[in-house]
């Protein structure tokens, strides 16, 4: 299966989401249909960075692929599940509980 995972580091905002969303739209018109984003080295996370998340999720659908999300911290996952995102994205726990559940599961259908 053809992924791409993306590890954004420390702070996130407006100016990083929106590079990371550039990163994406760039693998995705190589053809790239399942992208994770690896949020383990993420302590901050603000508005505009969730928005700018959404706003990569509705484009990557729109271009017929998917995005995942894993390895939130506490902080993180509190600010996904009071603004109820973690309702609208895929979440793992770690890289390797998306290889073994998204990745494997794909692998045996093909």
């Amino acid at each position: 299966m053809n992924h791409q995972v993306f590890q954004p580091a420390e702070l996130l905002d407006g100016i990083s989401t929106n590079h990371l969303r550039r990163q994406i739209t760039d693998v995705m018109v190589e053809g790239v249909k399942t992208m994770l984003v690896d949020l383990q080295d993420v302590t901050f996370m603000n508005s505009e960075a969730i928005s700018a998340l959404v706003a990569t999720l509705k484009a990557v659908r729109a271009g017929g692929g998917e995005l995942y999300l894993c390895s939130l911290n506490h902080q993180v996952h509190i600010i996904f599940q009071l603004t109820k995102m973690d309702q609208i994205f895929a979440i793992y726990a770690n890289r390797q509980a998306f290889e073994q559940q998204v990745l494997a599961s794909s692998l045996s259908r093909h």
